[in-house]
């Protein structure tokens, strides 16, 4: 071993067993408790560790450095010394406290922001990667009143939902972590660079994997475990039946954590997940004080955004219904409904065709996708589809007529449901 300052050599000790192939993590946390530092370790004997960890966790721990080793530490000793950047050893009192609970916490961790908001109380939301509008919105407000609750929002940075959960996790006192599945010194996907350099400086960015480690798909699954390990409560927002959320809901309930899905349509293929982990006993939510109640976390205070929000509801919780369909009154005749009885009974969608017509518009179309499997008010359809009112009350009415859409009370919107 080369010439080091004493931290550069414990770090390259720690190094050594993280690269050392075939040695687990709770097997090196086995050997680590018997022996003290990694140093101690490759003073003993093969036979000496393998009376603590087995034979082959022994072999491991006794090979020979990997043949890039020098090089490999030398890119950590630089990248370490970057603003903002550490490398964080199970020894390190900056190791997260939840990751100790778990059987094979991982020997080093490459860390990019705010080593605090690994000591505080956090929350994992995660979800489908494409997920609908209506699920970007449930994780970006689940997020961001559980952060202004000062709980740590924590999910793995991939697209839909968990790049939505970090965004509203960033707006709140508590912030986000990130738990990704590549090298710290890499971003995936490439379209969430923006949403990462705003985590590194105002968050956390945590990878267990050694710099310059690619995106593989067997990565991810053991993301999800850390994910799963560092918070108290893992909430599902969308996820299909075969989705990796699921398999954080898994582990989470593996190590104690509380399990939480927000219920949809039964009719939407991203409720599937989430109505399969509630029947198997995860809580079903519809708030986030609902989760903060169940963890025994406090609530935040309300903000004047909140309260302005509030404002536009009514009492009885709904929004004022001349918001609705009824303003289309006030457009030129050509957007008039008609008054026959059949016109009648196609706005009410009783007897349309369960296809889409041939001749939709590209802003029907664009107005259905915005719309999801989930009832939104003409607000929440403006701002995801950026029309004007006139052109999105016109659309709202062409879908009626085609019976693809239906009104509800409140001046809400859904699909219809076809039988």
């Amino acid at each position: 071993m080369r010439t080091l300052p004493a931290t550069n050599i414990e770090l390259a000790a720690w190094l050594r067993l993280s690269f050392a192939p075939g040695l687990k993590p709770a097997a090196l946390r086995l050997l680590l408790s018997a022996f003290g530092l990694p140093e101690a370790i490759f003073n003993q004997s093969p036979e000496a560790l393998a009376g603590i960890a087995g034979e082959a966790a022994a072999r491991a721990a006794l090979a020979p450095p990997i043949p890039d080793f020098n090089a490999q530490l030398d890119a950590v000793i630089a990248w370490s010394e970057l603003p903002g950047n550490h490398v964080v050893t199970l020894d390190d009192p900056a190791y997260p406290p939840a990751l100790l609970t778990m059987l094979d916490p991982p020997p080093l961790l490459y860390i990019k922001g705010r080593l605090d908001l690994l000591h505080t109380r956090a929350v994992a939301l995660v979800g489908s990667r494409s997920a609908t509008p209506q699920g970007v919105e449930d994780a970006e407000r689940f997020a961001r009143e559980l952060s202004q609750a000062r709980v740590t929002i924590v999910s793995g940075l991939a697209l839909g939902i968990d790049g939505a959960a970090h965004r509203g996790g960033l707006e709140g006192v508590g912030s986000t972590v990130a738990v990704i599945g590549t090298g710290a010194d890499l971003v995936y996907p490439a379209s969430h660079h923006a949403l990462a350099r705003k985590i590194a400086a105002h968050g956390a960015i945590i990878s267990e994997w050694p710099l310059g480690t690619p995106a593989r798909a067997a990565n991810f699954p053991q993301r999800n475990r850390l994910i799963a390990g560092l918070v108290s409560g893992v909430v599902i927002v969308e996820a299909a039946m075969r989705s990796g959320s699921l398999i954080t809901a898994r582990l989470a309930n593996e190590m104690g954590r509380d399990i939480f899905a927000l219920p949809g349509s039964i009719h939407a293929p991203l409720s599937r997940g989430c109505h399969r982990i509630i029947k198997q006993g995860a809580k079903l939510v519809e708030t986030p004080d609902e989760v903060l109640e169940e963890l025994g976390f406090a609530k935040p205070v309300a903000t004047k955004a909140a309260s302005k929000q509030a404002a536009l509801w009514d009492g009885a919780g709904a929004r004022d219904p001349s918001a609705g369909l009824a303003s289309v009154a006030n457009q030129p005749d050509s957007a008039a409904a008609p008054t026959s009885d059949a016109a009648q009974t196609e706005l009410t969608g009783a007897s349309a065709s369960p296809t889409a017509p041939p001749a939709m518009s590209a802003e029907a179309l664009q107005l259905l996708e915005a719309l999801g499997h989930a009832p939104a008010t003409l607000e929440i359809l403006a701002t995801r589809t950026e029309m004007g009112d006139a052109a999105l009350q016109n659309t709202l009415l062409q879908l009626e007529l085609a019976g693809q859409v239906t009104a509800l009370p409140g001046g809400r919107f859904t699909r219809a449901t076809h039988g």
